[in-house]
């Protein structure tokens, strides 16, 4: 069976509902099996993205919260797997919903969900892409856990997740890619998400991060990512899910999947090469941190782009991503809000610069490639192909994803902090012990744990035969400020010298300004 007219390789011809009777009937008939099975690949590829983060991050924060950051990743794909289950992806796709903002809720629990073709491509059938897209939210909910970082308490971050895949995502989903959304009719060219995915995601974390607090300053002396290879290796578990994606998103085994694919891979080195030169004209030092945040930013921005703009296009989308989004990681010192993993600089921003680029090199020739988009026009494409008017329908979708999933988001956050019992944030000894302390019991290291404690079960040289040690509490740290903290003390009391703030507040390059190089 191969491709020969616009549209599905076989058409559909069964009943709604369902699509047919699986007990009478091979309802595999109206679909080509290599699109499924690509769309299935791609979904563990993408699944792949949740833990990714959870390296990503934990390797950004400091040893004594690195855990708690991979259980806060893995935690919200629980949460996510219940809520899109019985009704996110219904609130998200039902085509029987009207109102433009949000679904209905006749696929409660994947009712009338399996065989007929599905709302994004007739290429594949509904209940595959419920379970793709099911990984598109989780993979969201966990770019918002970087707002947690070493100060945020697991269990009402969860209860967050909840209210906001409903409230948030399911909305703004519904929005730009439900054929009766607002976003959808007005033709706004989001390809894979820079609107429910990269906008949502960086707003509603720097919502979040406000309404939570910026870290202790105290201790934050010296900070720096705890570990660059588990950064690295959360980049390359990134990277690889994210050519499922991106080349996903063309639901099918075909030319736009593959066009995708290229796109994502050159704006990702393009903006790695950009970011690292930024980095290194201020530290004359070539940074692996920063070569991972180039390829995050430049992957966000091809994910509205990459399969709507021509190759020669990414090379220009990446150069100018690594520039935005590098500059924009000092906003977050600016606005004084606590963004520690850049969340806002690297998914909203950069996901705004590719749905721009969108309106610019748009090409009808690059949508038509998935044989169903051929000679479209509820999508023809951005200024190349002489839209004009693009532009503004691109700016007043970016400026309502922005505005909502902020503005909910902070809402949301602001009421579960006032239940009882749900406190977000954990206390200033719970900061100082850290998070897997004090919310799992669990540690990312063994020696984490003996070290905390070593100086006390550790006898001096004159002390060995039984004798009890003479090591107070106060002296078992290395930062006075940490010691006068466990004392009682206010971290200010005593002598802080040779450990003097920096103002870095969390800078993950460790470079809050531009200082000249002798």
């Amino acid at each position: 069976m191969s491709y020969t007219s616009v549209g599905a390789p076989t058409e559909f011809n069964g009943t709604e509902g369902l699509g047919g009777d699986s007990s009478t009937t091979n309802l595999n008939q109206w679909y080509q099996s290599g699109d499924s099975a690509y769309i299935i690949v791609a979904s563990a590829m993408v699944l792949l993205m949740v833990p990714g983060l959870g390296f990503l991050y934990s390797g950004l924060a400091r040893r004594k919260s690195a855990l708690t950051m991979i259980w806060a990743c893995l935690g919200s794909f629980s949460i996510i797997t219940f809520q899109w289950y019985f009704w996110g992806y219904s609130l998200a796709f039902s085509a029987s919903g009207t109102s433009g903002f949000i679904g209905d809720l006749k696929h409660f629990g994947l009712q009338n969900t399996l065989a007929v073709p599905s709302p994004g491509s007739p290429l594949i059938p509904e209940l595959l892409y419920s379970f793709y897209q099911m990984m598109f939210a989780a993979v969201t909910a966990a770019i918002i856990m970087g707002a947690v970082a070493e100060r945020g308490r697991l269990i009402p971050a969860m209860v967050f997740v909840f209210f906001w895949a409903t409230l948030v995502y399911c909305p703004v989903a519904c929005w730009v890619w439900n054929i009766n959304g607002w976003a959808f009719g007005y033709g706004v060219l989001d390809y894979a998400g820079g609107g429910p995915v990269e906008i949502v995601s960086g707003m509603s974390a720097l919502a979040y991060s406000m309404v939570l607090g910026r870290r202790q300053e105290k201790m934050m002396l010296n900070f720096r990512p705890h570990n660059v290879s588990l950064i690295t290796l959360g980049t390359i578990l990134l990277w690889f899910g994210w050519l499922g994606f991106n080349g996903g998103s063309a639901f099918g085994a075909n030319l736009r999947a593959v066009t995708a694919s290229w796109n994502s891979n050159i704006t990702a080195m393009f903006a790695a090469a950009t970011w690292v030169i930024l980095d290194w004209r201020l530290a004359r030092k070539w940074s692996m941190v920063g070569w991972c945040s180039g390829v995050i930013s430049g992957l966000v921005a091809a994910t509205p782009s990459s399969g709507f703009i021509p190759l020669w296009a990414s090379v220009i989308l990446g150069i100018t991503t690594g520039v935005v989004a590098n500059f924009a990681t000092k906003i977050k010192f600016l606005i004084k809000i606590d963004d520690a993993m850049d969340v806002f600089a690297e998914h909203a921003v950069a996901g705004m610069v590719g749905l721009i680029f969108n309106a610019f090199f748009g090409s009808s020739y690059v949508i038509g490639q998935d044989g169903v988009n051929t000679g479209s026009t509820s999508l023809p494409g951005g200024w190349l192909n002489q839209q004009w008017k693009i532009m503004y329908v691109q700016i007043a979708y970016i400026v309502a994803c922005t505005a909502y999933s902020f503005v909910v988001s902070a809402l949301i956050a602001y009421a579960i902090n006032f239940i009882p019992g749900l406190k977000l944030r954990a206390s200033e000894e719970a900061e100082l012990v850290g998070m897997d302390d004090d919310q799992l019991g669990e540690f990312a290291y063994d020696y984490v744990e003996v070290r905390r404690d070593y100086l006390a079960w550790t006898p001096a040289k004159h002390e060995r035969d039984g004798h009890e040690h003479t090591v107070a509490p106060g002296q078992r740290h290395g930062i006075s400020e940490h010691s006068n903290m466990i004392e009682g003390k206010a971290p200010s009391e005593g002598s802080s010298e040779g450990h003097e703030h920096t103002g870095i507040g969390g800078d993950r390059h460790g470079v809050a300004t531009e200082k000249p190089v002798a």
